[in-house]
């Protein structure tokens, strides 16, 4: 069977944007007079949802969560300098892209952040699609991001390949019944 679709998770897999995320998570929440420990994030909240990760602080108010969430895509490009891009993959996609192929980016992350990230990058429109957490009632690691995008482009999972970097993202993509790469960033 041949590969008609690639699933490209953002976040630690397409780019490098743990630092800026968690620094933005910082400066949002210091606002709040919240301290966010950098090695706690990184161990244990970094690829989690924001609603999910700020109710594991303690946040529980919606409108607190709105308007720190706000704040964090706000802040978020401040922190640009140390968001790359993975050239190697990004590559790959594009060749695959420029003979016929489709590529999508499913991530937990936000469609704001990942927009801003990409337009940093240099790469914004040259993806077929980006579905998020909010475009399915189940996020990650239930597999339904990446097996909307199959049903959206016509595809089988035998036709597809899925680029992926967290425990989460894994688990969703060999639920998904594709083919998938564990990207070490």
């Amino acid at each position: 069977m041949q590969i008609k679709l690639i699933l490209l998770d953002f976040d630690g897999t397409l780019a490098s944007t743990e630092e800026a995320n968690m620094e933005a998570y910082i400066a949002a929440l210091a606002e709040e007079g919240i301290t966010l420990d950098r090695e706690m994030y990184r161990r244990r909240y970094f690829g989690m949802r924001c609603p999910e990760f700020l109710r594991e602080l303690g946040i529980d108010n919606e409108e607190d969560i709105n308007r720190i969430r706000c704040r964090k895509i706000e802040l978020y490009p401040t922190f640009f300098s140390s968001v790359h891009l993975n050239e190697p993959l990004w590559n790959f996609a594009q060749d695959f892209r420029a003979n016929g192929g489709k590529i999508w980016i499913v991530s937990t992350g936000q469609k704001d952040n990942i927009s801003n990230a990409m337009h940093h990058l240099g790469i914004e429109g040259k993806v077929d699609g980006i579905i998020t957490s909010l475009d399915v009632d189940k996020p990650k690691p239930s597999p339904e991001a990446f097996l909307k995008v199959m049903a959206i482009e016509g595809v089988t999972p035998a036709e597809t390949v899925i680029f992926e970097d967290s425990a989460v993202g894994l688990e969703a993509a060999k639920a998904s019944g594709a083919a998938y790469f564990k990207v070490k960033f």
